[in-house]
């Protein structure tokens, strides 16, 4: 059978063979005995012992003349005990729950963010604030600044809100941490404006998502410099970059759409009007469009950050075992079960 198989004998009757049993861990000659540890422990214990460590009662023992056992056999024991931890004081960071907001329309979620221009020379730099509506990626406000600030900041909020037209409880604004966005003049502007205030978790960048892939379209472009000569060729720049970011870019995720088109409602007449030149095309060659009429890409009709997960999904870190699909799978639920997630 072994020749056979192409096995060797010796493998056969070593996985064949009775497992002998588990022989007990024979304790070292050198350890100490029971009573020994106990001896050590209740050293340890002893009032003017109990703010040292285990390097200074082993020297003072060693002073008086007595010799228990080493310095690494006394943490043995302490950690034997469940007495030996960290003694410093660890800093233990709080659970940040993801920011969750919606946008359906335009003015209803603002994100601005401060990106750094270089300067003439090095170590120099031009601050560009941008004010972005989510749900049109519309620039709402901008400006060039030598530092950041938060009454700058202030009086760009303020501004683009009366320019849009925004009434009290209409708007929610997001931001990350910086020192302007956090500051109490900004606070106080929206508290009085009845807008909304909302922060990205600590040292998470994908929380303000939007804003990130505004300036990378910004400094990805063709003609960006390296350097700015002066805080007015900044802005010369940006006071051509804007018009066309807003009227002229078509952007990927809003169908092809310029943010002004979303915006301002020119959306629907835009679409209507691609669709009647598609339908052309399709009526003049129709072998041309292998998968059938073609229709003209729409932009969203709710833009989230950070969107709630599916109700029943669990994912890898989190199964929850009772749903119908739950890790192993990893295929949402469209109603909640009994017992399931909540």
């Amino acid at each position: 059978m072994c020749s056979a198989l192409g096995l060797s004998k010796a493998t056969f009757y070593r996985h064949h063979a009775p497992k002998k049993p588990p022989t007990a861990k024979q304790p070292s000659p050198r350890a100490l005995a029971p009573f020994e540890r106990q001896a050590v422990l209740d050293v340890l214990h002893e009032p003017r012992f109990a703010d040292k460590a285990p390097a200074e009662v082993y020297a003072t023992l060693l002073d008086e003349g007595r010799y228990l056992c080493s310095e690494r056999t006394m943490y043995r024991v302490l950690a034997a005990s469940q007495e030996v931890r960290e003694r410093r004081d660890q800093l233990r960071h709080p659970h940040y729950k993801a920011p969750e907001l919606l946008a359906t329309a335009p003015n209803q979620l603002w994100s601005w963010d401060i990106t750094k221009l270089l300067g003439p020379q090095k170590w120099t730099y031009f601050y560009l604030y941008v004010l972005l509506d989510v749900f049109s990626r519309y620039v709402v406000g901008w400006l060039i600044a030598d530092r950041e600030s938060a009454t700058l900041a202030d009086k760009l909020i303020s501004e683009s809100y009366q320019r849009q037209g925004v009434v009290p409880g209409q708007l929610t604004v997001h931001a990350d941490r910086g020192a302007a966005m956090i500051s109490k003049t900004v606070a106080f502007l929206l508290a009085d404006l009845g807008v909304t205030k909302s922060h990205s978790r600590p040292h998470v960048s994908n929380d303000n998502p939007f804003s990130e892939a505004q300036f990378k379209t910004l400094k990805y472009r063709p003609g960006f410099p390296d350097r700015f000569g002066s805080r007015e060729d900044a802005r010369s720049h940006c006071q051509v970059f804007f018009p066309w970011y807003n009227d002229e870019h078509r952007h990927s995720g809003l169908g092809l759409l310029t943010p002004a088109d979303v915006h301002y409602g020119r959306a629907p007449a835009r679409l209507a009007a691609r669709a009647v030149i598609l339908d052309a095309a399709h009526l003049a060659h129709p072998e041309r469009f292998v998968k059938g009429k073609p229709v003209p890409a729409m932009p969203p009709s709710a833009v989230w950050i950070n969107p709630p997960k599916p109700l029943g999904a669990c994912g890898p870190q989190t199964p929850c075992g009772s749903c119908p699909a739950c890790a192993n799978c990893a295929q949402p639920v469209p109603e909640l079960v009994a017992g399931g997630c909540a």
